[in-house]
């Protein structure tokens, strides 16, 4: 069976470290476990290897976040993925740091990714996992949040969220959606202690 996972993001340096690019941070990090290294092919950057016989294509849309629909079309018609076979990955403003949040379907949030996804699938109904990067910001402020970059004390607990999003992904491979939100939901954020405590995430 294979499996095509998407991480969703901007393309360009200027994005590489902001919080609206975890998609493509965790599709790296799930390739950098595997060996596996990313090209650029059609729509997006493109990956595979496999996981106890399961095979995985991995990709980053390089359509920009707004237009990512159009390439997860485009692998999952390539690959003759079903939907229950795709895992979308996402940033989520509305769930606290480091948490993962899995979904069989659901709206868009007002994510561009997502909704992007619905327009041109016209469905709501395919599994995502969404991460939450917080929601510290003023009003009017929320795109600067989105496009900025992860403050010093989240910088320290993300590559530990990054690893527990990789460990999901791999459970929606191995064991399926349903038992994975079970393991997972609600769970990725590494504890603060001591002085973090008292620092805005």
């Amino acid at each position: 069976m294979k499996f095509l996972i998407a991480g969703l993001g901007n393309i360009g340096e200027e994005y590489s470290e902001t919080r609206h690019n975890i998609g493509f941070k965790i599709a790296e990090a799930l390739a950098k476990e595997a060996g596996a290294s990313f090209s650029l092919d059609r729509h997006a950057y493109h990956t595979s290897f496999r996981l106890k016989g399961k095979m995985l294509h991995i990709i980053k849309p390089a359509t920009y976040m707004n237009l990512s629909g159009k390439a997860v079309k485009y692998w999952s018609e390539k690959l003759a993925i079903e939907k229950n076979q795709l895992l979308v990955i996402v940033d989520d403003i509305a769930i606290p740091f480091g948490e993962l949040r899995i979904r069989s379907k659901g709206s868009d949030g007002n994510h561009n990714g997502l909704t992007s996804m619905q327009e041109i699938f016209q469905t709501n109904e395919y599994p995502r996992m969404r991460f939450g990067i917080g929601g510290n910001f003023q009003k009017g402020q929320q795109v600067n949040y989105v496009l900025g970059r992860w403050t010093e004390q989240e910088q320290k607990l993300l590559p530990e969220n990054i690893n527990t999003a990789c460990e999901a992904v791999r459970s929606f491979v191995l064991i399926g959606l349903h038992p994975t939100m079970n393991l997972f939901n609600k769970t990725g954020r590494k504890p603060l202690t001591g002085d973090e405590k008292d620092q805005d995430l």
